[in-house]
């Protein structure tokens, strides 16, 4: 029996283009109204996952920079994993002498040495801040939340994650997004917060199921009892799931609820 519906936001739920369409909303409501917890899981800070939230109309817990911060929506931090600074700013010397743009999440607040077209399309409709900063050496790493590498040759996203990987084993690097490379504590995966977020709640994450449609949804769609990718999903997240969705522009995630939780439960 589903207990918790854990959902990426950006190719699952949502799109640029539309939104978050009538049919997603009312079907989330529904799982609510029914005692099953929803839960939001992305890359994104604290504050743009909950105005999806509040698109939506619900109240959920939010798993946000892959899993390295699990909040309640009211914002009470339930569970936190912080990126090394040490090897964060490593990273950062050698990024900026390769010229490769930077977010930096610190205490769920965004910062950029360089104002450029990569932020300026990443906040796109978000609707969050970011702080522009001379350089990232006068902040203080302590609370270091997340980085994320931004570059449109995608080549060059892939060479990122497998140098990364090989040359940091203790951090969690991950595309999220063609254009993105995820960095992160090692720890900060989504599956991990599935984990710790069933425990909290009370039961096991076999009863939960996740559904996404990046690479960074892997860990969590493999996690959880049932672990479902959207058709329009990566090839490597398709492989890893138990079930292949329609598309986000099909309303997959509809799909998907209707065939695991009302089918199963006659609801």
């Amino acid at each position: 029996m589903i207990k918790m519906v854990v959902t990426d936001i950006d190719g699952t739920i949502y799109t640029p283009e539309n939104g978050i369409k009538q049919e997603v909303k009312t079907c989330i409501k529904k799982l609510a109204d029914n005692n099953i917890y929803v839960a939001i899981a992305t890359g994104r800070s604290y504050g743009s996952a909950k105005a999806i939230a509040d698109k939506i109309g619900i109240k959920c817990p939010l798993i946000c920079y892959q899993g390295g911060l699990v909040n309640s929506y009211e914002g009470k931090i339930l569970d936190v994993k912080y990126l090394n600074q040490n090897i964060a700013r490593e990273i950062i010397s050698d990024f900026r002498k390769r010229k490769i743009h930077l977010n930096v999440y610190i205490e769920d607040k965004l910062y950029v040495e360089d104002d450029n077209q990569y932020i300026k399309d990443y906040i796109g409709d978000k609707g969050i801040d970011y702080t522009l900063v001379e350089s990232f050496d006068e902040l203080d790493f302590t609370k270091l939340n997340k980085m994320l590498a931004i570059n449109y040759n995608t080549k060059v996203i892939d060479e990122l994650i497998k140098e990364l990987s090989e040359k940091y084993p203790q951090i969690y690097v991950v595309k999220s997004f063609d254009y993105f490379c995820e960095i992160a504590n090692k720890e900060a995966t989504k599956g991990n917060a599935i984990k710790f977020l069933a425990n909290h709640l009370g039961f096991s994450e076999k009863e939960v199921l996740a559904i996404g449609d990046q690479n960074n949804d892997i860990e969590m769609v493999k996690t959880a009892g049932i672990g479902v990718a959207m058709a329009n999903g990566t090839e490597e997240i398709k492989a890893a799931a138990d079930y292949v969705t329609d598309s986000v522009q099909n309303d997959g995630f509809v799909k998907a609820i209707n065939k695991f939780v009302w089918g199963a439960q006659n609801v």
